[in-house]
């Protein structure tokens, strides 16, 4: 290809050249959230009538899809700071024009890309210098370092989250089976009540970031309420894979402390009086490292019953790789259950085994984790009832 000069350039370069320099461009970025929110926002704004396009890096069930093209003005995308190709290291959300952008939160994440914590807020402040004058930035205020680009700002800022001074915040949070309540303040006054299909103080923030952007656009309060209630989540973000003898199994994309934390914190509050099964395969190329060894330690607090399987890249050298050892050993001595069990059919045997009525089983990795839904699913059934 080089040698015949034939024109080549990574996606973001394509979806920038052919959709953006005509569209209002509303980026969603941050470590965690992405995905959801994009959906969220995306949804929130066809159900609206905006009738934009959408690009998200996962399946939005309303959409059917990871995309849509719409005829509207805005151009919803889901903004992730990884690199753009192997040619191009520099993060794909800097490809994206932003009219809008959402920054949720950001953490060290993605070590085979970034060497620290500052090189990844050098490239959010880099996203943030794209945004014109006229544009908006809407930053977590529940995050310190999300926080902190206000200071970089050329353009109108607002804020959203938990926090008291939020710009839009949240608040009577109810958390229950299956769903999320919660109202909303926006600079201290009321601006509505909603109902999300979702789980956890999270996926509260992720709902606000999409009901600022709703606002941006012009959308009412009363009909992003009614997008929400419509709105049917996305694929591997605590998607109920099936129940099967009274056994509940949940399929998460949780790859990062944080996320995985978040989670089942969520699935807790939801659920205080269910047992949970963690279940988390170190897969991507941070969380086979021991970059967290001591975070993953914590993050797993909420689950009554862990279980790790093998690390993912074993070819990673034995000082650079997450110990599992290790890990079990600190959430052990932290009074809770773990077990390493190294191949996936074993963990399946163990719980087919001693799941009962009423348990809740999140497998939480950002692969196929060897199908491990579905033969929990298959297992759980043949057994015989109790």
């Amino acid at each position: 290809m080089l040698d015949r000069k034939i024109r080549y350039c990574s996606l973001p370069e394509a979806v920038r050249d052919h959709f953006l320099w005509g569209a209002r461009s509303v980026v969603v970025a941050g470590t965690h959230g992405k995905t959801t929110t994009t959906s969220l926002t995306g949804w929130v704004l066809t159900h609206g009538g905006a009738d934009p396009s959408v690009f998200i890096g996962g399946i939005a069930e309303n959409f059917a899809g990871s995309y849509r093209i719409g005829g509207g003005r805005e151009f919803v995308i889901e903004g992730d700071e990884y690199d753009s190709a192997f040619f191009d290291k520099t993060a794909k959300f800097l490809k994206y024009l932003p009219d809008i952008a959402v920054v949720s939160n950001i953490e060290f994440d993605h070590a085979d890309i970034y060497a620290d914590l500052e090189s990844i807020r050098v490239a959010f402040r880099r996203l943030v210098n794209l945004i014109p004058r006229r544009g908006l930035l809407l930053v977590g205020a529940d995050d310190r370092e999300a926080s902190a680009l206000r200071s970089v700002a050329r353009c109108r800022v607002e804020s959203f989250g938990l926090s008291d001074g939020a710009d839009w915040q949240a608040h009577d949070v109810q958390i229950e089976s299956g769903f999320t309540r919660f109202g909303v303040w926006r600079g201290g006054q009321p601006a509505g009540t909603f109902e999300i299909p979702l789980l956890g103080a999270f996926n509260v923030r992720n709902a606000l970031g999409a009901i600022a952007v709703g606002a941006a656009v012009g959308l009412s309060p009363d009909t992003m309420a009614e997008a929400f209630r419509r709105f049917k989540g996305v694929r591997r973000r605590m998607q109920l894979r099936g129940t099967a003898r009274g056994v509940s199994v949940y399929d998460d994309f949780a790859h990062h402390p944080t996320a995985i934390a978040e989670t089942l914190a969520g699935v807790r509050s939801a659920y205080p009086d269910h047992r949970i099964w963690a279940i988390f395969e170190p897969r991507s190329a941070t969380s086979c490292r021991k970059v967290f060894q001591s975070d993953f330690a914590r993050a797993f607090s909420a689950a009554d019953r862990v279980l790790l399987p093998a690390v993912f890249r074993s070819s990673l050298p034995e000082d650079q790789r997450l110990s599992i050892d290790q890990l079990i050993a600190d959430l052990r001595a932290s009074g809770q259950d773990a077990r390493f069990i190294p191949q996936v059919d074993d963990i399946v045997s163990t719980i087919a085994r001693e799941a009962s009525p009423g348990d809740l089983v999140v497998a939480m990795s950002n692969g196929g984790f060897d199908d491990i839904h579905q033969k929990l699913l298959t297992a759980l059934e043949a057994r015989p009832r109790r």
